[in-house]
């Protein structure tokens, strides 16, 4: 008797499907337990990844850590959204300023919470919510960092962080009866702890470290940041892939020279040359490749040149061949190894 009615309801339309949630998904353990809260109470949740030319999930660390295993495990759809031009233009001069690199993550924040609101509006979904927790970021999740992210995403009172929320002021889904306080959790700042103990409740095996890792909060990476920015005014992202890879030199206000650490990175320089950008390898010794992009004078090319032999394993005392090659254009040059002392002033 049971089993007719409930198909009748089926058939009727009286069972409601689940109420859709969008996630802003890391990869990272808070964002997994975030999702996992919801799918317990019900919610249909459709997980989204923010790439950025500084935290990209293909890159296997940080706020990409594992992320398309993470969608698949927890069973949950994946939407994959870029912030390219928009988030370079927005680095330059963000609105909230810059924190202890020159990571904008009030800025950033705002930016990927609109991006998870045009999949909330696109879906039906009734909030969006993330795994943020109060006090684990000192620029970005504290309560007025909070409300500020809000605010600037359009998102005023339907961001749900529950891992959080009994320790945040009711949310609309809360004040509508969507979601239930006592469902909500009551974690604060870094201690891992609580989290810990929930991942293991949950059944996640060997729980990650948090996620929403950033190349522009590492103070070596922040450094090449500020300088391209300094002489580039709108820097490409082929500028910022460079600045992943490689030992920097600043040769001048145009002109800087990259040199590769290992085979990878050599591999990577030669992909990443653009016409006019000069190229060098040592000729008899096992060695870096280089890329010089700017003004090619002779005494860059010169400088250029010496500076690859050095870091080659070539003899300090002898004279070595680097070829050097532009636009298909195949030359060699006869050098020295420069002096540490001489070099390290353009390292950047």
């Amino acid at each position: 008797m049971l089993e007719g009615l409930d198909i009748g309801k089926r058939l009727s339309g009286f069972v409601e499907d689940k109420k859709k949630v969008v996630a802003l998904l890391s990869g990272g353990l808070d964002s997994r337990l975030a999702v996992k809260m919801m799918q317990n109470q019900g919610f249909d949740v459709t997980a989204v990844a923010i790439k950025t030319p500084f935290c990209d999930f293909d890159c296997g660390r940080g706020c990409g850590f594992e992320i398309r295993e993470t969608a698949d495990t927890l069973g949950v759809e994946l939407k994959t959204v870029y912030l390219g031009d928009d988030y370079i233009e927005m680095l330059k001069n963000p609105k909230h300023g810059y924190g202890s690199g020159m990571n904008p993550c009030i800025d950033c924040r705002s930016m990927m919470f609109k991006a998870g609101k045009k999949v909330m509006d696109d879906i039906g979904a009734e909030f969006i919510i993330s795994g943020e927790v109060l006090g684990q970021r000192p620029m970005s999740q504290h309560g007025p960092a909070l409300r500020t992210i809000e605010k600037e995403s359009g998102l005023e009172g339907i961001i749900v962080r529950p891992l959080s929320a009994g320790l945040l002021p009711p949310t609309q889904p809360e004040i509508d009866g969507i979601i239930k306080r006592e469902n909500l959790g009551m974690i604060r700042g870094r201690s891992r702890k609580e989290q810990l103990k929930m991942a293991k409740e949950f059944g996640f095996v060997d729980p990650p470290n948090a996620g929403g890792g950033c190349l522009l909060t590492d103070p070596a990476f922040a450094l090449r940041a500020k300088d391209l920015f300094e002489h580039i005014e709108t820097p490409t992202t082929n500028d910022i892939d460079l600045l992943k890879i490689g030992r920097h030199f600043r040769f001048d206000v145009k002109t800087k020279l990259i040199v590769g650490r290992h085979k990878d990175e050599n591999e990577m320089l030669k992909a990443l040359a653009l016409p006019g950008d000069v190229l060098f390898d040592t000729k008899d010794h096992v060695g870096p490749i280089s890329m010089l992009r700017g003004d090619d004078s002779e005494k860059n090319v010169k400088l250029a040149a010496a500076i690859t032999l050095r870091y080659s394993d070539a003899p300090k005392d002898q004279v070595g061949l680097v070829l050097t090659e532009k636009n298909d254009t195949k030359s060699e040059i006869s050098t020295a190894s420069v002096a540490e002392s001489e070099y390290l002033q353009y390292r950047i």
